[in-house]
């Protein structure tokens, strides 16, 4: 992507006025995309995005810049702009940059921009049609694949010089029911860090129904009362909480402001003793999974807390600086237009030792989330609110029937108090997280848990 002496000159111009590191990011980004409405196609797009990001630090000052560019004079004119807000000058010793290769372990069979889009519409078409056969009460049927290839190279002044390859597609199924003037959506979204032999873990089929069915079953269901009662959340995207109500606090670019709940609290006891809770860039294929992070460093399996003792936060470079700590592999961006900060990769609850079966036969009236949708948090307090897509009332130890309209209220630091019960079987969710350094994929997780007391929104 870019040659190694202009990377060295790169770097040496923005260490030329006094700073202690530096670093380039260069990318080459390709993203598509085919859209199906009704199983008609609707749009196909398809973006390329190329450019470099500079970054330099003198102690805990951070100066960066990016150019839309990969050609030599916009590299080295973009380096020369960020070392000016220094305003100082340095004597820069000869870099020498060494290349690291530290392996892939998301494999990927089928590179999609290799297939053909008609075999792409196809496997959608399929989903859809089995979405509109489900139930006369279908409407509409939306479907989409999105594919990315993104490659980036890291050079630092540290000497390091490496790079990634990172191939990403997900399917979406959406079904729209209809009666009586009313309209309810189902919804699935799987994705990976893989190619198009993602089409081979999931029958199109079987996607369609699952959207339908959801869509169908939330059409006719009642609305559920608010209160204060436990809640079952169900296994994968169930996870989408932790995430958002405390994963955001254990980052360092949060904790290292001040802007925390969890601020000052390694070693205590923050989360109820059944409570581990992970970060891991390393699962294979997995949909937050990176070899390295963006300032190169190679990913891992970073445990946030464990038997309800808070372990570590997720560091970058920068914030590892303010906090005196070192990186976890955990820095991200969107793009070379972004500075990375620290993010999540895949973050999950991990399994526990109860058995989903009792989990719900311990509650005589509660909810049963079986689907978490969107939602929305204050990082600095934990306090959330989310939206329940799927739920059910449970009755006497039962899942009885289905209800809308609910939603979760909450403070994280209290809600990971009240996790009781923790299921053995651990699913995942893929999404997209927004962020200070913009929006990156993350998968969220969790076995099926037991939150003993939460505010339940509803009518």
């Amino acid at each position: 992507m870019l040659s190694r002496e202009l990377l060295k000159e790169a770097l040496r111009r923005a260490l030329a006025t006094g700073a202690d590191y530096a670093e380039v990011f260069a990318e080459h980004t390709r993203s598509k995309w085919i859209e199906l409405v009704s199983e008609k196609v609707d749009a196909i797009g398809d973006n390329v995005i190329s450019g470099v990001g500079i970054r330099i630090f003198k102690g805990t000052r951070c100066v960066s810049g990016s150019a839309s560019s990969l050609e030599p004079s916009a590299v080295l004119q973009c380096a020369s702009r960020v070392a000016e807000a220094l305003a100082d000058s340095a004597q820069v010793e000869d870099l020498v940059l060494r290349e690291r290769i530290f392996g892939d372990v998301h494999p990927v069979k089928i590179v999609p921009g290799d297939v053909a889009n008609s075999e792409k519409i196809d496997y959608m078409r399929e989903a859809c049609l089995a979405a509109r056969e489900q139930s006369g009460e279908i409407v509409q049927t939306n479907g989409r694949i999105q594919e990315v290839d993104h490659k980036i190279l890291i050079a630092t002044s540290e000497g390091l010089l490496t790079q990634d390859r990172q191939i990403r597609t997900r399917l979406f199924v959406e079904a729209v029911a209809s009666a009586d003037g009313e309209n309810q959506t189902g919804m699935i979204a799987p994705g990976a860090r893989k190619g198009i032999e993602l089409f081979d873990d999931f029958d199109p089929r079987e996607l369609g129904r699952k959207a339908a069915a959801q869509a169908v079953t939330m059409l006719h269901a009642g609305y559920v009362s608010a209160g204060v009662m436990p809640v079952a959340i169900e296994n994968g995207f169930g996870g989408v909480i932790f995430h958002e109500a405390c994963g955001h606090s254990l980052e360092a670019s949060a904790v290292a402001l001040g802007q925390s709940q969890f601020v000052g609290k390694l070693g205590q006891q923050i989360a109820n003793p059944k409570v581990t809770a992970i970060d891991d860039g390393t699962i294979p294929n997995g949909w937050g999974s990176v070899n390295i992070d963006d300032e190169g460093t190679p990913s891992q399996k970073n445990v946030l807390i464990e038997n309800g003792i808070l372990k570590s936060y997720m560091v970058d470079k920068l914030n590892g600086r303010r906090l005196g700590m070192a990186s976890t592999g955990s820095s991200r961006r969107q793009s070379y237009q972004y500075e990375p900060t620290s993010r999540m990769t895949n973050t999950y609850i991990a399994a526990g030792e109860d058995r989903d079966e009792d989990i719900i036969s311990s509650i005589e009236y509660g909810l049963y989330a079986k689907e978490m949708g969107g939602g929305s948090v204050n990082p600095v307090t934990g306090e959330f609110n989310f939206a329940v897509r799927e739920g059910y009332l449970i009755r006497n130890g039962k899942i009885c029937e289905p209800v809308r309209g609910a939603s979760l209220v909450g403070k994280g630091s209290e809600i990971i108090q009240k996790i009781d019960m923790v299921g053995k079987n651990v699913a995942r969710g893929q999404g997209m997280c927004g962020a200070s350094s913009g929006s990156i994929p993350t998968d969220v997780g969790q076995p099926l848990i037991r939150v003993s007391s939460i505010t339940v929104g509803g009518r």
